[in-house]
């Protein structure tokens, strides 16, 4: 039970809730989590890592990710999508929309699940209290207008682990994120979402290079002991028998580092 599983999660419940859907099936004793979250009223592809699959999250997280996005313009939210307080101000634009792309310096919103003082912001918000999260720099590799009629326009967004997309609709003017899709995020397709199908670790890792070991290094490797290699960044360690860790360069070149142990003990 180590793998990543693809789910299409519906609008109204939490991916919290699709994650202890998959506990139950899997039963007690395994571990299960997800690797970035989607808001209640957002739909689509959650990644559901199950077993050793937990152990590469920051990984999984890190990658790119795609959305289609219903804006609703001349109106704004307090969360910046359909659960807030939204307010009519009737200032809706007329023809082309500048959408920003390359690196955007960004705000989160306060109704984010970036902890504030070891507290959620959005609780902080909910609570009354003023949240002003710190500006950072994400990165919009695709901004496109796909549709509009009346108040309301399409648009497919293509961005960096990080980004917030509600932001990016309000900061085009009076506008917020009226629905939500999650439709990619990196190699994965919410087309082939498929919540019974585990796939497994070497697959699902395989937007990470490769360096195949031989039967000594791959022993040592899988004790945590750094082997001869050279790479860029992260790679996955292998053998005739699958997995064995994710690795790093180490501070003397042309040794790999073992830095997460993806083998069962004793395989």
């Amino acid at each position: 039970m180590d793998g990543i599983l693809l789910c299409d999660k519906p609008a109204g419940i939490t991916s919290h809730d699709v994650v202890a859907d998959v506990r139950r099936r899997v039963g007690r004793g395994v571990k299960v989590g997800h690797a970035g979250t989607l808001d209640p009223f957002a739909t689509g592809l959650l990644i559901v890592l199950v077993g050793r699959g937990t152990r590469t999250q920051r990984f999984v997280m890190a990658l790119p990710k795609r959305y289609e996005v219903v804006a609703r313009f001349g109106a704004v939210s307090t969360t910046g999508d359909p659960e807030g307080v939204i307010v009519q101000t009737g200032a809706v634009p007329v023809g082309d929309l500048e959408l920003p792309t390359g690196r955007v310096s960004q705000r989160p919103p306060a109704y984010s699940a970036i902890k504030v003082a070891g507290r959620r912001a959005y609780a902080l918000a909910r609570a009354g209290e003023a949240v002003e999260l710190p500006e950072r720099d994400i990165e919009v590799h695709r901004f496109e207008e796909t549709w509009r009629s009346d108040d309301r326009r399409g648009f497919v967004i293509e961005c960096s682990s990080g980004t917030y997309v509600r932001s990016l609709i309000a900061d085009l003017g009076d506008a917020y994120c009226e629905a939500l899709r999650r439709t990619r995020i990196g190699q994965f397709e919410v087309a082939d979402a498929d919540p019974e199908r585990l796939l497994g670790l070497n697959e699902a890792l395989s937007f990470l290079p490769e360096r195949r070991l031989g039967p000594d290094h791959a022993r040592s490797a899988g004790h945590g002991v750094a082997v001869p290699g050279e790479a860029a960044g992260v790679v996955r360690l292998t053998d005739a028998d699958g997995l064995i860790a994710l690795a790093e360069p180490t501070a003397d070149p042309g040794n790999l580092k073992p830095i997460v142990g993806l083998r069962a003990s004793g395989a």
